[in-house]
């Protein structure tokens, strides 16, 4: 029998202990988010640097304002025309609502002589075209982007045109309409969805016939037309009132090409606020959604050449089809939660974005200043 040769017993040498750092959700989101964040600090400096020259500012900060505004506002408009449509090619997608923001801005540029917005910076406080820039102006839309990758949906209107106006009551009335638009959405919405809830919950059952989808995307141009008649004020601000054959071309041409960005990104992060919401992936419940804000839009529209935000309207519109389903259907008292829940975080954010364009309106604009400290002190 082999003799087993008895030897040392082989002990693993210890290696030393290595520390692992523990992320917290902020370090994530930086890590996650970097090359935005670049691009962030990047735009920042670039305002910094050429905003004092009047010629290259306009064109910086209408870059800045044309992407944000539409990416922003794309929860509004195309939002839901997006979400239901994923069937879909995206370049088609780009090409029609494309088709539809050349026709409907070359008709306002052909029709008031070089005016791109309907008019609407012919109200008092923004009917003169920028000739002296501050840094804050080129920042705005800027702020509005990191918002937006927030999924904030901050009202662009107030963010982007409160920080041009020269007199506070500019800003009041803005407010003033866009808060009677909420109303308006809100109770229009909630009537509709509390009286038809069975017939539109009959409406979506099953599949949906081909016409639904033609319906929708009719009815999702002419609101996306309205939307651009109120909101290319927005981005137009930064430049002249009257634009020649070059300046229209460019501008033009600029958001044409961020559209097709956006339709390829299937919208931005801003797009999770109507991901969330009942039934808008189904095309008969965004067309009926649709129908009721390009109403409301429209109507709003004719009243008056005051600036609004379509962003307030929206989020009023949108919760109170989610009030009228969850009373309709008589709900438990959690899903109910779940639905205010909704309302006031929808609600919050728009504040959000309304303070922080006072604090910027008011930090930029002398006039405004000396009218709060008459106010408050005198």
């Amino acid at each position: 029998m082999a003799k087993v040769k008895k030897g040392k017993k082989h002990v693993a040498p210890i290696k030393p202990y290595k520390f692992r750092r523990r992320y917290s959700a902020l370090d994530i989101v930086i890590r996650k988010e970097k090359k935005f964040l670049y691009f962030i600090a990047f735009a920042l400096i670039l305002a910094g640097v050429v905003y004092p020259y009047a010629s290259i500012a306009m064109w910086v900060g209408f870059a800045f304002a044309g992407y944000s505004a539409i990416a922003n506002d794309s929860i509004q408009t195309i939002g839901t025309f997006i979400v239901s449509n994923e069937d879909k090619k995206w370049y088609w997608q780009w090409l029609f609502m494309g088709s539809i923001f050349l026709g409907t801005v070359f008709y306002s540029w052909y029709v008031f002589n070089g005016d791109v917005t309907y008019q609407r910076l012919a109200s008092k406080g923004f009917d003169q075209t920028i000739d002296n820039f501050v840094y804050l102006q080129l920042a705005a839309p800027i702020i509005l982007l990191l918002l937006t990758r927030l999924r904030i949906p901050v009202s662009t209107t107030f963010m982007l045109l409160s920080v041009f106006t020269v007199s506070s009551g500019a800003i009041v009335s803005m407010v003033s309409k866009s808060l009677m638009g909420y109303v308006a959405a809100f109770v229009a919405a909630l009537i509709i969805y509390l009286v038809l809830t069975k017939v539109i919950k009959k409406l979506v059952k099953g599949e949906a016939h081909g016409a639904w989808t033609v319906a929708q995307w009719v009815i999702s141009g002419f609101l996306w037309h309205t939307w651009l008649a109120q909101d290319l004020a927005n981005v137009a601000v930064y430049l002249p009132r009257q634009l020649d054959v070059v300046e229209f071309s460019a501008f033009a041409l600029f958001i044409f090409l961020g559209l097709g960005f956006l339709f390829y990104q299937k919208g931005d992060k801003i797009q999770g606020i109507i991901n969330e919401k009942s039934e808008v992936r189904d095309v008969r419940s965004a067309t009926i959604i649709d129908l009721v804000y390009s109403i409301i839009l429209y109507y709003f529209k004719e009243v008056n050449n005051i600036p609004m935000s379509t962003t307030w309207v929206f989020v009023g519109l949108l919760a109170g089809r989610e009030l009228g389903m969850r009373l309709r259907a008589h709900d438990s008292s959690v899903k109910f939660a779940k639905t205010f829940n909704l309302i006031g975080k929808d609600i919050l954010s728009v504040t959000i974005g309304l303070v922080i364009s006072i604090i910027l309106a008011v930090a930029i604009n002398p006039v405004i200043q000396e009218e709060l400290i008459n106010f408050f002190f005198k």
